[in-house]
């Protein structure tokens, strides 16, 4: 198979003259050696990705050299409208350009009211959802600390039940319900107060999770106490891309319900649009007591997340939970944008199309490529999953490498990396996006050969 790329390296590329003098300088940046040199050796993605990336556009991303890649990583969620959206982008500049307040602590400003505005009235009262919103600080991690600590101070429990094959972040608390053996194993101390259950996907696939988890809380000779929180992702992207039944998250909110534990939702990669609605819950017709967000809802990759709070639980005295960075005044202009964009590009409508599009060629081009092979995931997440035929993760890791080489990053999650996940900008055209397909079909094509 021969693979076209669509997009040429000017289109998204534009060459600088270099000042007087600089010709050292840029020598230097157009190499990845000052990485080896000066970087810590915990970075990650670069080294699946080895190139110095310069420019990025839509779903598309160009390396100094003058290579591009159609881009299925897409910040790891964080660019659900694909890098440097004009909207999101002219928004942005005009805001700096009118020397706009661009950090405020929890400063009232004219960026968060009109963000807060944006939300209240494109994303919570359209779905019938009251919650506060707290600013956490700038990342994922941030808004889940702040919903364990309130489900506990909720409560007056301590205990918090998490999902096998769970990410939830690396910080103390997040890591604490994070299931990832080696993630854990950083942490260099306990990690306790957390109980983990069989999530319906992966090797867990199966097991009677719920009926388990019934007979925990009223057993009284469980030995485990009642939690003060259950957080669970709908679909565990870092997990495997293993999506949870409707009926199995309804019977997980009246479960919560019943035994008066705090229902938490992570909402962090597969919100703002990834599953289809605007957050992955809407499908199974639930409301989380608790709802962390983040990734996209910038809309432009800067840093943001929050935690949304029913009312009754907004139950903090003022600066409780603080942060120097949790008001991004940058990231509110480009939210906002963002959830404008959402609903006049029907983007909802456009990911469900995608969806079908997306599950058919997965199905047709790499399923039908040896039946051990298996693909699973909801509107704009889908994973290849290679553990049938290779459960080490090398089989996945060639054909991540060789995707890369042909012009396509993608990245590798689940047990062991054994999954190719497809996480593409939810703008993203059907050309571009039927080409990484391609891509992918190719090279797993190549490495089963």
């Amino acid at each position: 198979m021969t693979l076209q790329r669509t997009t040429t390296t000017a289109e998204i590329h534009t060459t600088h003259s270099a000042p007087a003098g600089a010709e050292r300088t840029s020598s230097h940046l157009s190499s990845t050696t000052i990485f080896e040199e000066r970087e810590s050796v915990i970075r990650s993605y670069c080294r699946s990705f080895p190139a110095l990336f310069t420019t990025a556009k839509g779903a598309r991303i160009c390396d100094a050299d003058g290579r591009t890649w159609i881009d299925f990583l897409a910040g790891a969620g964080a660019l659900n409208y694909g890098h440097n959206h004009d909207a999101l982008k002219a928004a942005l500049i005009a805001y700096i350009e009118s020397d706009g307040v661009s950090h405020a602590l929890d400063l009232h400003t004219e960026a968060k009211a009109a963000f807060l505005t944006a939300f209240t009235e494109r994303v919570l009262e359209p779905r019938g959802l009251d919650y506060k919103v707290q600013f956490t600080g700038p990342t994922g991690t941030n808004a889940v600390e702040v919903a364990l600590k309130i489900a506990r101070k909720a409560t007056g429990r301590t205990g918090i039940f998490a999902f096998m094959g769970g990410y939830h972040g690396h910080s103390l608390g997040s890591l604490a319900i994070t299931a990832n053996k080696e993630h854990r194993a950083a942490a260099g101390t306990a990690l306790d107060a957390a109980t983990f259950l069989p999530f319906p996907g992966g090797p867990t696939d199966g097991l009677d999770t719920l009926g388990y988890l019934r007979t925990i809380l009223a057993d009284g000779h469980s030995g485990i106490e009642t939690p003060a929180g259950i957080i669970v992702e709908t679909v565990q992207a870092e997990g495997g891309v293993n999506v949870a039944p409707i009926e199995w998250l309804q019977e997980l909110r009246a479960i919560c319900d019943e035994y008066g534990i705090v229902f938490i939702v992570d909402e962090i990669q597969t919100g703002c649009g990834r599953t289809g609605p605007f957050f992955s819950f809407e499908r199974a017709g639930i409301v989380p007591d608790v709802v962390t967000v983040s990734k996209s809802i910038s809309g432009y990759g800067l840093p943001m997340a929050i935690t949304l709070l029913k009312p009754e639980l907004d139950l903090w005295k003022p600066a409780e939970h603080t942060g120097t960075f949790r008001g991004n005044s940058l990231a509110f202009v480009t939210a906002t944008a963002a959830l404008e964009l959402f609903d006049e590009a029907r983007l909802s409508e456009k990911v469900a199309a995608d969806a079908t599009l997306v599950a058919a060629r997965l199905r047709a081009d790499i399923a039908s490529l040896d039946p051990r092979l298996e693909i699973r995931g909801i509107g704009l997440i889908w994973g290849v999953d290679t553990a049938g035929i290779d459960p080490t993760g090398a089989l996945a890791k060639r054909i991540g490498a060789r995707c890369f080489d042909e012009g396509l990053i993608i990245e590798r999650t689940g047990r062991n990396d054994t999954v190719l996940k497809l996480l593409p900008p939810l703008t993203i055209d059907s050309d571009t996006l039927l080409d990484g397909i391609g891509i992918l079909a190719a090279a797993t094509q190549s490495c089963l050969s």
